[in-house]
């Protein structure tokens, strides 16, 4: 009589197989030559790849580069490396799985001791992974990197599980989930770690900061990790050239200046404001900030936290009060200054057109909570980037850091700015 249960050699040959039929034949040989390139220089006489090198190929650094190794290597027991049958399983599951498969699969690899459970030290651990991959390998890409950066992303995350022999909370899967929504970097870069290294992997592309030099970095509220976290809330995955526009500490807190300052062809910008109990937030405007009597805009738009906890907040669909930019109004139910979702007088954030106070609340626009730690806030710091994708236009202008974005178009946009109210859409 044969055996009622399968061999762990026969399980995983059929795992195999089945994880084949996710590949097209070119893809399975684009895998086996890849395979064969890196397993020959492993010195296993081409049974595996080993560690060593797949580390390296890979480029993922410390306790997730680890980790990653160990669960490729599953199949096998890892013993001898990474064998071809690991990598197609593997990259069936992570790359091609369904939702689910491929969220546990990036649960488990989070969890960088292996433990079964996933607590805060293992998110410490990530995080750290992620700096020394992402950062370290991009120190050209603007100056003003802060460590505690990586701080807020930990303070968003939230643990709700009991989990046995630990004395602190653990991470659900859903918990985790929740966690990536409010991170997209995190997620697109988890998601995308078995993508080939010169593939411009999502989640690995750090936005290029130009502002002038002669602006001290300890003035500026972006640095390179946060502007990775809100480049994560775009549908883009070029790399974003993000050019400082306007600055309260260099331009003044003056409501026209700003406008002067951004009022520009290359529409898309990220305001943040620092208001005086010091926390940090903005918006994220796909359209140009132009004089209306009514919301405008798309649903690229999106609201942040950046400190003490880190978020993005997409739009949900519940409206399309989306960007606010008012000049100029005598009615009270049209306030003067620019805001993002919510309604007039209630938005999820705005700020008046004297740039000397502002308000967040609840917003079913982003389902975002008040941003700030009262709804009513002061600001201390506005600044605004213009942003714009590497290669979007066939000409132009050379960046030289320090340089803004070019002027405004005068007639047109100033027109705009000092002409009647538009009728409400």
């Amino acid at each position: 009589m044969g055996n009622s249960q399968a061999s762990p050699a026969s399980a995983s040959s059929s795992r195999f197989v089945m994880a084949s039929r996710a590949f097209s034949k070119q893809e399975l040989d684009s895998l086996r030559a890849l395979f064969t390139s890196l397993a020959a220089q492993s010195q296993t006489s081409g049974r595996a790849i080993s560690r060593a090198v797949f580390l390296e190929y890979y480029g993922v650094r410390g306790p997730l580069g680890e980790r990653l190794f160990q669960l490729v290597a599953k199949e096998s027991d890892g013993s001898d490396g990474v064998t071809f049958e690991d990598l197609i399983i593997s990259k069936a599951t992570y790359g091609r799985g369904t939702r689910d498969e491929v969220d546990e699969f990036i649960y488990q690899l989070c969890d960088v001791t292996g433990d079964g459970v996933l607590t805060r030290s293992d998110l410490e651990a990530v995080l750290a992974s992620i700096h020394e991959t992402v950062f370290a390998e991009n120190k050209g890409v603007g100056e003003g990197s802060n460590d505690r950066t990586f701080e807020a992303f930990l303070n968003s995350a939230v643990f709700s599980k009991d989990a046995e022999g630990v004395s602190e909370k653990a991470m659900s899967l859903s918990d985790f989930r929740n966690w990536c929504t409010l991170l997209p970097s995190l997620r697109k870069f988890l998601g995308n770690l078995l993508m080939p290294p010169d593939s411009g992997r999502p989640g690995f592309e750090v936005p290029l900061l130009h502002y002038p030099e002669n602006i001290s970095t300890d003035l500026l509220l972006l640095n390179k990790e946060y502007a990775w976290h809100i480049g994560g809330g775009f549908s883009q995955h070029e790399v974003q050239e993000w050019k400082l526009l306007y600055h309260s500490s260099l331009h003044g807190q003056s409501f026209n200046t700003f406008l002067g300052k951004v009022t520009n062809g290359d529409a898309q910008t990220v305001l943040i404001v620092k208001d005086t109990e010091g926390s940090v937030y903005g918006g994220y405007a796909s359209q140009p900030w132009e004089r209306h009597s009514d919301f405008y805009g798309d649903m690229k738009t999106f609201l942040f936290k950046l400190y003490p906890q880190a978020s993005i907040f997409r739009p949900t669909g519940a409206n399309k009060n989306l960007q606010w930019c008012a000049i100029n109004f005598s009615s009270e139910n049209i306030p003067n200054g620019i805001g993002f979702g919510g309604q007039p007088h209630h938005f999820g954030l705005f700020l008046s057109a004297n740039f000397d106070q502002g308000h967040s609340f609840t917003c079913s626009t982003f389902t975002s909570p008040p941003l700030s730690k009262t709804n009513r806030f002061r600001p201390e710091v506005i600044e605004c980037w213009g942003i714009q994708m590497r290669g979007a236009q066939d000409e132009k202008p050379e960046l030289v850091k320090g340089t803004v974005l070019e002027r405004f178009k005068e007639d047109r946009n100033m027109l705009k700015l000092v002409g009647l109210a538009n009728s409400s859409d």
